[in-house]
Protein backbone atom coordinates (compact mmCIF):
# COMPACT_ATOMS: atom_id res chain seq x y z
CA UNK A 1 0.00 0.00 0.00
CA UNK A 2 1.40 3.72 -0.78
CA UNK A 3 2.12 6.09 1.71
CA UNK A 4 -0.54 8.69 1.33
CA UNK A 5 0.75 12.14 -0.49
CA UNK A 6 -1.24 15.08 1.11
CA UNK A 7 -0.63 18.74 1.30
CA UNK A 8 -0.25 19.74 4.36
CA UNK A 9 -3.80 21.82 4.84
CA UNK A 10 -6.50 21.18 2.18
CA UNK A 11 -7.19 19.00 -0.58
CA UNK A 12 -5.56 17.80 -3.83
CA UNK A 13 -8.23 19.05 -6.76
CA UNK A 14 -7.95 16.87 -10.08
CA UNK A 15 -9.91 18.46 -13.11
CA UNK A 16 -10.37 15.64 -15.94
CA UNK A 17 -11.73 16.20 -19.08
CA UNK A 18 -13.22 13.13 -20.91
CA UNK A 19 -14.58 11.56 -24.36
CA UNK A 20 -16.33 7.79 -24.79
CA UNK A 21 -13.50 5.93 -25.94
CA UNK A 22 -12.87 2.22 -26.96
CA UNK A 23 -14.56 -0.36 -24.54
CA UNK A 24 -16.16 2.35 -22.51
CA UNK A 25 -18.31 0.69 -19.96
CA UNK A 26 -20.85 2.98 -17.93
CA UNK A 27 -21.42 0.80 -15.04
CA UNK A 28 -17.61 1.13 -14.42
CA UNK A 29 -17.41 4.68 -14.32
CA UNK A 30 -20.07 4.71 -11.87
CA UNK A 31 -18.75 2.06 -9.50
CA UNK A 32 -15.37 3.92 -9.82
CA UNK A 33 -17.14 6.78 -9.04
CA UNK A 34 -19.30 5.45 -6.27
CA UNK A 35 -16.15 3.98 -4.46
CA UNK A 36 -14.28 7.36 -4.64
CA UNK A 37 -17.24 8.80 -2.95
CA UNK A 38 -17.52 6.36 -0.38
CA UNK A 39 -13.46 6.77 0.19
CA UNK A 40 -14.64 10.15 1.40
CA UNK A 41 -13.56 12.16 -1.38
CA UNK A 42 -15.83 14.49 -3.36
CA UNK A 43 -16.90 14.14 -6.98
CA UNK A 44 -18.86 16.30 -9.53
CA UNK A 45 -19.57 15.43 -13.08
CA UNK A 46 -20.21 18.19 -15.38
CA UNK A 47 -21.83 17.61 -19.04
CA UNK A 48 -19.53 19.90 -21.23
CA UNK A 49 -20.24 22.22 -23.82
CA UNK A 50 -18.31 22.43 -27.34
CA UNK A 51 -15.96 19.83 -29.06
CA UNK A 52 -13.06 20.44 -26.42
CA UNK A 53 -14.73 16.95 -24.24
CA UNK A 54 -17.92 15.33 -23.90
CA UNK A 55 -17.17 15.45 -19.70
CA UNK A 56 -15.97 16.62 -17.13
CA UNK A 57 -15.09 14.84 -13.69
CA UNK A 58 -13.64 17.31 -11.15
CA UNK A 59 -12.45 15.47 -7.94
CA UNK A 60 -10.85 16.60 -4.53
CA UNK A 61 -9.65 14.61 -1.49
CA UNK A 62 -6.80 14.43 0.96
CA UNK A 63 -4.40 12.05 -0.48
CA UNK A 64 -3.36 12.30 -3.99
CA UNK A 65 -2.99 8.73 -4.63
CA UNK A 66 -7.14 8.76 -4.17
CA UNK A 67 -7.33 10.95 -7.54
CA UNK A 68 -4.62 8.52 -9.05
CA UNK A 69 -6.88 5.79 -8.45
CA UNK A 70 -9.84 7.23 -10.10
CA UNK A 71 -8.03 8.65 -12.87
CA UNK A 72 -6.95 5.09 -13.65
CA UNK A 73 -10.21 3.26 -12.67
CA UNK A 74 -11.76 5.94 -15.38
CA UNK A 75 -9.54 5.33 -17.95
CA UNK A 76 -9.81 1.65 -17.41
CA UNK A 77 -13.92 1.80 -17.81
CA UNK A 78 -12.83 3.69 -21.50
CA UNK A 79 -12.90 6.93 -20.78
CA UNK A 80 -10.37 8.74 -22.82
CA UNK A 81 -8.81 12.24 -21.07
CA UNK A 82 -8.10 15.01 -23.53
CA UNK A 83 -6.95 17.41 -20.88
CA UNK A 84 -6.22 17.56 -17.14
CA UNK A 85 -5.74 19.78 -14.33
CA UNK A 86 -4.03 19.74 -10.93
CA UNK A 87 -4.08 21.88 -7.96
CA UNK A 88 -4.62 22.13 -4.16
CA UNK A 89 -7.33 24.26 -2.52
CA UNK A 90 -5.53 27.10 -0.45
CA UNK A 91 -6.19 30.26 1.48
CA UNK A 92 -4.60 33.76 -0.61
CA UNK A 93 -1.71 34.97 1.17
CA UNK A 94 -3.31 38.12 0.63
CA UNK A 95 -6.24 36.43 2.94
CA UNK A 96 -4.63 36.67 5.90
CA UNK A 97 -6.47 37.39 8.95
CA UNK A 98 -9.98 35.86 7.64
CA UNK A 99 -12.63 34.05 9.98
CA UNK A 100 -11.75 30.62 10.83
CA UNK A 101 -15.10 29.57 8.90
CA UNK A 102 -13.98 31.46 5.60
CA UNK A 103 -10.39 29.39 6.06
CA UNK A 104 -11.95 26.09 6.25
CA UNK A 105 -14.52 26.45 3.39
CA UNK A 106 -11.95 27.76 1.25
CA UNK A 107 -9.43 24.57 2.22
CA UNK A 108 -12.24 21.98 1.96
CA UNK A 109 -14.94 23.34 0.31
CA UNK A 110 -18.31 21.35 -0.12
CA UNK A 111 -19.30 20.49 -3.51
CA UNK A 112 -21.24 21.06 -5.61
CA UNK A 113 -22.88 23.89 -4.40
CA UNK A 114 -27.04 23.74 -4.36
CA UNK A 115 -29.01 25.57 -7.22
CA UNK A 116 -26.27 26.48 -9.12
CA UNK A 117 -25.89 23.81 -12.10
CA UNK A 118 -23.75 26.08 -14.55
CA UNK A 119 -20.10 25.50 -14.74
CA UNK A 120 -16.99 26.98 -15.76
CA UNK A 121 -13.02 26.05 -14.99
CA UNK A 122 -10.30 28.17 -16.44
CA UNK A 123 -6.69 27.89 -15.09
CA UNK A 124 -4.86 31.55 -15.41
CA UNK A 125 -1.50 32.79 -14.20
CA UNK A 126 -0.10 36.42 -13.29
CA UNK A 127 2.39 38.01 -16.01
CA UNK A 128 5.62 38.28 -15.51
CA UNK A 129 6.41 40.33 -18.85
CA UNK A 130 8.91 43.57 -19.25
CA UNK A 131 6.17 45.56 -19.08
CA UNK A 132 4.11 44.56 -16.20
CA UNK A 133 5.62 41.94 -13.80
CA UNK A 134 3.21 41.23 -10.80
CA UNK A 135 6.23 39.69 -9.42
CA UNK A 136 8.51 42.41 -9.05
CA UNK A 137 5.73 44.48 -7.14
CA UNK A 138 5.76 44.98 -3.49
CA UNK A 139 4.00 42.94 -1.07
CA UNK A 140 1.81 45.84 0.16
CA UNK A 141 1.06 47.35 -3.72
CA UNK A 142 -0.27 43.21 -4.26
CA UNK A 143 -2.29 43.34 -1.36
CA UNK A 144 -3.87 46.55 -2.00
CA UNK A 145 -4.53 45.39 -5.95
CA UNK A 146 -5.96 41.85 -4.65
CA UNK A 147 -8.25 43.72 -2.37
CA UNK A 148 -10.01 45.33 -5.19
CA UNK A 149 -10.59 42.02 -7.18
CA UNK A 150 -11.59 40.35 -3.98
CA UNK A 151 -14.36 43.25 -3.22
CA UNK A 152 -15.48 42.79 -6.65
CA UNK A 153 -15.72 38.66 -6.47
CA UNK A 154 -17.42 39.61 -3.23
CA UNK A 155 -20.30 41.80 -4.84
CA UNK A 156 -21.42 38.10 -6.61
CA UNK A 157 -22.02 36.44 -3.19
CA UNK A 158 -25.12 34.31 -3.75
CA UNK A 159 -24.93 34.28 -7.46
CA UNK A 160 -21.43 32.47 -7.75
CA UNK A 161 -19.53 30.41 -5.68
CA UNK A 162 -16.07 31.00 -6.66
CA UNK A 163 -13.12 28.38 -5.82
CA UNK A 164 -9.86 29.11 -6.80
CA UNK A 165 -7.15 27.22 -6.06
CA UNK A 166 -3.05 27.00 -6.22
CA UNK A 167 -0.71 25.09 -9.29
CA UNK A 168 2.60 26.87 -8.91
CA UNK A 169 5.14 24.09 -9.41
CA UNK A 170 2.20 21.35 -10.17
CA UNK A 171 0.71 22.14 -13.05
CA UNK A 172 1.16 24.19 -16.47
CA UNK A 173 -0.29 27.59 -14.67
CA UNK A 174 -0.66 29.15 -10.98
CA UNK A 175 -4.34 28.64 -10.17
CA UNK A 176 -6.98 27.25 -11.14
CA UNK A 177 -10.35 28.96 -11.16
CA UNK A 178 -13.61 26.80 -10.93
CA UNK A 179 -17.02 28.56 -10.51
CA UNK A 180 -20.74 27.61 -10.30
CA UNK A 181 -23.96 29.71 -10.77
CA UNK A 182 -27.24 29.11 -11.49
CA UNK A 183 -27.15 30.51 -15.12
CA UNK A 184 -24.68 30.60 -17.66
CA UNK A 185 -24.73 34.64 -18.07
CA UNK A 186 -23.63 34.72 -13.87
CA UNK A 187 -20.35 32.95 -15.25
CA UNK A 188 -20.29 35.51 -18.16
CA UNK A 189 -20.73 38.48 -15.54
CA UNK A 190 -18.55 37.80 -12.76
CA UNK A 191 -15.75 37.51 -15.27
CA UNK A 192 -16.13 40.01 -17.28
CA UNK A 193 -16.45 42.03 -13.91
CA UNK A 194 -13.32 41.01 -12.73
CA UNK A 195 -11.50 41.89 -15.94
CA UNK A 196 -11.51 45.80 -14.85
CA UNK A 197 -9.73 44.98 -11.76
CA UNK A 198 -5.65 46.40 -12.44
CA UNK A 199 -5.02 43.15 -10.52
CA UNK A 200 -6.45 41.22 -13.85
CA UNK A 201 -6.22 44.13 -16.58
CA UNK A 202 -2.70 44.59 -16.00
CA UNK A 203 -1.48 41.43 -14.45
CA UNK A 204 -3.45 38.15 -15.46
CA UNK A 205 -3.28 35.86 -18.29
CA UNK A 206 -6.44 33.34 -18.60
CA UNK A 207 -5.97 29.64 -20.53
CA UNK A 208 -8.67 27.72 -22.00
CA UNK A 209 -12.43 27.77 -20.73
CA UNK A 210 -14.13 24.69 -20.03
CA UNK A 211 -18.30 25.18 -19.44
CA UNK A 212 -21.11 22.95 -19.30
CA UNK A 213 -24.04 21.96 -16.33
CA UNK A 214 -23.34 19.59 -13.32
CA UNK A 215 -25.40 17.25 -12.87
CA UNK A 216 -25.54 13.31 -11.80
CA UNK A 217 -23.55 10.38 -14.18
CA UNK A 218 -26.30 8.92 -15.28
CA UNK A 219 -27.67 12.46 -16.91
CA UNK A 220 -24.51 12.71 -18.25
CA UNK A 221 -23.79 9.99 -20.12
CA UNK A 222 -27.89 10.04 -21.29
CA UNK A 223 -27.32 12.85 -23.58
CA UNK A 224 -23.87 12.87 -25.26
CA UNK A 225 -22.51 14.97 -27.97
CA UNK A 226 -23.26 13.54 -31.37
CA UNK A 227 -19.84 12.92 -32.23
CA UNK A 228 -19.86 10.25 -29.55
CA UNK A 229 -23.46 8.85 -30.05
CA UNK A 230 -23.12 5.12 -28.89
CA UNK A 231 -25.23 4.10 -31.91
CA UNK A 232 -23.19 6.18 -34.56
CA UNK A 233 -19.69 5.83 -32.63
CA UNK A 234 -16.73 3.96 -34.99
CA UNK A 235 -15.40 2.97 -31.91
CA UNK A 236 -18.19 0.86 -30.53
CA UNK A 237 -17.25 -2.23 -29.91
CA UNK A 238 -19.36 -5.16 -32.26
CA UNK A 239 -19.67 -2.61 -35.07
CA UNK A 240 -20.13 -3.80 -38.72
CA UNK A 241 -19.25 -2.02 -42.14
CA UNK A 242 -22.87 -2.75 -43.26
CA UNK A 243 -23.79 -0.13 -40.09
CA UNK A 244 -21.09 1.88 -39.58
CA UNK A 245 -20.50 4.27 -42.14
CA UNK A 246 -16.93 4.99 -40.81
CA UNK A 247 -16.26 1.38 -41.23
CA UNK A 248 -17.16 1.35 -44.84
CA UNK A 249 -17.74 3.85 -47.95
CA UNK A 250 -20.06 4.04 -50.39
CA UNK A 251 -17.95 2.15 -52.76
CA UNK A 252 -16.74 -0.57 -50.30
CA UNK A 253 -14.13 0.97 -49.31
CA UNK A 254 -13.13 0.98 -45.63
CA UNK A 255 -12.26 4.29 -43.50
CA UNK A 256 -9.45 4.23 -41.67
CA UNK A 257 -9.56 4.53 -37.68
CA UNK A 258 -10.28 8.06 -36.24
CA UNK A 259 -10.66 9.92 -33.14
CA UNK A 260 -13.80 12.01 -32.65
CA UNK A 261 -12.57 15.80 -32.19
CA UNK A 262 -9.12 14.47 -31.77
CA UNK A 263 -5.98 15.18 -34.23
CA UNK A 264 -6.76 12.11 -35.94
CA UNK A 265 -10.08 13.47 -36.67
CA UNK A 266 -10.94 13.14 -40.33
CA UNK A 267 -14.32 14.04 -42.38
CA UNK A 268 -16.69 10.98 -43.18
CA UNK A 269 -20.74 10.85 -44.13
CA UNK A 270 -21.76 10.40 -40.19
CA UNK A 271 -18.69 12.36 -38.14
CA UNK A 272 -17.69 14.74 -40.52
CA UNK A 273 -18.13 17.05 -43.71
CA UNK A 274 -19.50 14.59 -46.47
CA UNK A 275 -18.42 17.16 -49.35
CA UNK A 276 -14.53 17.07 -48.21
CA UNK A 277 -12.45 14.36 -48.74
CA UNK A 278 -11.07 12.71 -45.44
CA UNK A 279 -7.19 12.99 -45.04
CA UNK A 280 -4.94 9.98 -45.20
CA UNK A 281 -3.02 10.07 -41.73
CA UNK A 282 0.53 10.68 -42.05
CA UNK A 283 3.03 7.69 -41.04
CA UNK A 284 0.29 5.29 -40.86
CA UNK A 285 0.66 2.60 -43.56
CA UNK A 286 -2.33 0.42 -44.70
CA UNK A 287 -4.20 2.61 -47.05
CA UNK A 288 -2.51 2.66 -50.29
CA UNK A 289 -3.31 5.82 -53.17
CA UNK A 290 -5.55 3.04 -54.95
CA UNK A 291 -8.02 3.23 -51.57
CA UNK A 292 -8.51 7.11 -50.98
CA UNK A 293 -8.64 7.89 -54.99
CA UNK A 294 -11.95 5.60 -54.59
CA UNK A 295 -12.88 7.19 -51.59
CA UNK A 296 -12.56 10.61 -53.45
CA UNK A 297 -15.00 9.41 -55.85
CA UNK A 298 -17.59 7.54 -53.63
CA UNK A 299 -17.61 11.67 -51.57
CA UNK A 300 -18.43 13.31 -54.46
CA UNK A 301 -20.45 11.48 -56.96
CA UNK A 302 -20.84 14.50 -59.33
CA UNK A 303 -17.87 15.69 -59.27
CA UNK A 304 -15.28 14.42 -62.59
CA UNK A 305 -12.84 12.32 -61.48
CA UNK A 306 -9.34 14.10 -61.62
CA UNK A 307 -6.89 12.37 -64.02
CA UNK A 308 -5.03 11.30 -60.58
CA UNK A 309 -8.07 9.38 -59.96
CA UNK A 310 -8.74 7.76 -62.66
CA UNK A 311 -4.98 6.17 -62.34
Amino acid sequence: MSRPVSPSQGLGVLHLFCRRGNGFEADRVQAAIADAKAGGDQVITVALLGHKAELAVMALAEDLWRLRDLQGALEDAGLDLVDSYLSLTEVSEYAAGVPDEMRQARLHPQLPPEGKPAWCFYPMSKRRGADANWYTLGFEERLELMGEHGRSGRSFAGRVLQVVTGSTGIDNYEWGVTLFAERPDDLKEVVYTMRFDEASAIYAEFCPFWTGMVADLDTVLARPGRGCRQDRCCHRQGSSPDRDPCRAGPAGTAFPPHRHGGVDFHDCPEHGNPDLLPRQPRNQPGYPGAVWRKMAQAFRPGRPASKREKQ
